[in-house]
């Protein structure tokens, strides 16, 4: 059962609007991770189901979570139907994120109270989207769809509310360019855990890099 509201959830992402997308099987590499993250000031974490057994290293994290992060929101990712998202509920996640769209997904989420973020990349994924309750849709690919996309959605949907995951970069530039089009929050994985960094555990360095991204985003 999710632990955080919904609503609280989206405000928790509208003010610190970093969200690191992350996956690993080690439970130990997980754990650093995460802790980093949440020393650096993060409150909403996507821990995404991306390998054999994701579910019991995210399982581990949300007991963890539960205990000694009670403000971090730990969120699953590339979620795509509905038994895998009822999964992870029961783990504990407090919010679902998906690459794509799924009305099985929507209906559960909205029946548990729960935020559901899915992939969309056209004007009619979005609406579509709207229309089963999300408040928040992520924007996807974001390398491909570009700033200007999110700059076009002010017109037809002022509305919308998009946090872009792909193509951002832990600089200014790059936040510059997506925050100046109108997202609402960022989704960032491997420009925040460098294989390197991760193989040397070097967790220090992590919390370095996104202390950093969010001192950039707060003066933005």
């Amino acid at each position: 059962m999710a632990r955080i509201p919904r609503l609280t959830l989206y405000q928790t992402i509208r003010q610190t609007p970093l969200v690191p997308v992350f996956y690993h099987p080690d439970d130990e590499v997980c754990l650093g991770v995460v802790s980093a993250c949440y020393r650096a000031g993060v409150r909403a974490f996507e821990f995404t189901n991306r390998g054999d057994f994701a579910h019991e290293r995210f399982a581990n994290l949300s007991r963890i979570c539960a205990r000694e992060f009670p403000s971090l929101a730990l969120g699953a990712g590339t979620v795509l139907d509905a038994p895998t998202a009822a999964l992870y509920l029961q783990l504990g996640a407090d919010f679902i994120v998906g690459p794509t769209f799924s009305e099985e997904v929507a209906r559960l989420c909205n029946r548990r109270k729960v935020a559901y973020m899915p992939g969309c990349a056209t004007l009619t994924e979005i609406t579509t989207a709207h229309e089963w309750g999300v408040e928040v849709v992520k924007i996807f690919p974001g390398e491909v769809l570009g700033p200007q996309f999110i700059r076009s959605l002010s017109g037809p949907l002022p509305f919308a509310s998009a946090m872009v995951t792909g193509g951002v970069e832990p600089n200014r530039e790059s936040l510059s360019k997506w925050f100046g089009a109108g997202v609402v929050a960022v989704g960032m994985g491997s420009q925040l855990f460098p294989k390197d960094v991760l193989a040397n555990r070097a967790f220090d360095k992590i919390e370095a890099t996104v202390s950093d991204v969010l001192r950039i985003i707060a003066e933005l």
